[in-house]
């Protein structure tokens, strides 16, 4: 249902928010996206809902290019989304009811349908008796409830929460949970991005966990487990040509020095020493060709 392939994110040379993201996503999966602030969590969500756009790499959502859509699609695009943002963002000026009324009146739906829409998903979230308070007179937990229903208006194919139980104490942040579990029994794929460790034990489902831009874990259990993220085809060929490598370039008594020293790979040729390639007996010839040799791979490689 959703691929992140080679997806990298810059802000200028110094900051990179993302750096080669690879996962993918089923159709009607639960999963947490956790990690440190910084991680690139949010970045990540801005990509995906085309706020933003990656330096480099794909996304797909179905079928659909995410990065390449024309800005007149992107409301279509949208619709097939529900987002429940970290600061909620219902209009304070309306009643919960009427937030709900007003998303599906976007949408084009029949006053009828509406009503019975709006019905609906009050139910669904425990909120029938509060569907005539606004925003301000509704605790944190219906606030979050409210957002939630208001984000399932459009029936959407995915479900993404930005720390819907952040500021809720554990019983209203069970409650959210429960709700969200029954929007994926419906067949909703659900993102949660979280670090409330409570509610992903819980749940015990697929944790992806990020750090400086990377995904450093992808794994079903809880919050801490770390599970290094199975290769992509591509990464598995990438170090099978590494280990594999003849060294192609380099004089051929080079090559044989190495061969003997059992040098087999383009890791150890850089973890070399001064001393290490003394010991070796390179000429100086030899050694000012291994040095613009390896000058030219990493050149090769920064621009990879």
């Amino acid at each position: 249902m959703l691929l992140f392939d080679k997806v990298s994110k810059k802000y200028n040379d110094d900051i990179t928010a993302l750096d080669n993201i690879n996962f993918k996503v089923d159709q009607g999966e639960f999963f947490f996206l956790v990690g440190p602030s910084g991680a690139g969590k949010t970045t990540l969500m801005r990509l995906l809902i085309r706020e933003e756009i990656p330096t480099s790499g794909s996304i797909f959502f179905k079928d659909i290019d995410v990065p390449n859509i024309p800005n007149k699609l992107l409301p279509t695009y949208r619709q097939r989304l529900g987002i429940v943002f970290q600061d909620i963002k219902l209009l304070s000026s309306k009643t919960l009811e009427e937030n709900i009324n007003f998303a599906l009146d976007i949408l084009g739906k029949e006053d009828k349908e509406i009503k019975e829409t709006t019905d609906y998903l009050l139910e669904t979230v425990g909120l029938q008796d509060r569907k005539n308070l606004f925003p301000h007179q509704l605790s944190g937990g219906e606030q979050q409830r409210g957002a939630i229903a208001r984000a399932l208006a459009n029936n959407p194919e995915l479900f993404i929460a930005d720390e819907p139980t952040g500021n809720l104490d554990p019983d209203n942040a069970f409650q959210v949970l429960d709700i969200l579990k029954k929007i994926n029994k419906g067949g909703t794929t659900v993102m949660i991005i979280s670090h409330d460790k409570n509610i992903v034990n819980e749940m015990k489902t697929r944790v992806v966990r990020m750090d400086k831009g990377k995904v450093i874990s992808d794994n079903h259990g809880d919050y801490d487990t770390i599970k290094t993220p199975k290769k992509t085809d591509d990464e598995k060929k990438k170090e099978e040509e590494k280990k594999n490598q003849k060294f192609k370039g380099l004089d051929k008594d080079v090559n044989e020095i190495l061969e003997k020293a059992k040098i087999s790979d383009m890791e150890m040729v850089l973890n070399l020493t001064d001393t290490d390639l003394g010991n070796l007996n390179f000429s100086t010839e030899q050694k000012a060709d291994l040095e613009k040799y390896v000058k030219d791979y990493l050149s090769k490689e920064k621009h990879d």
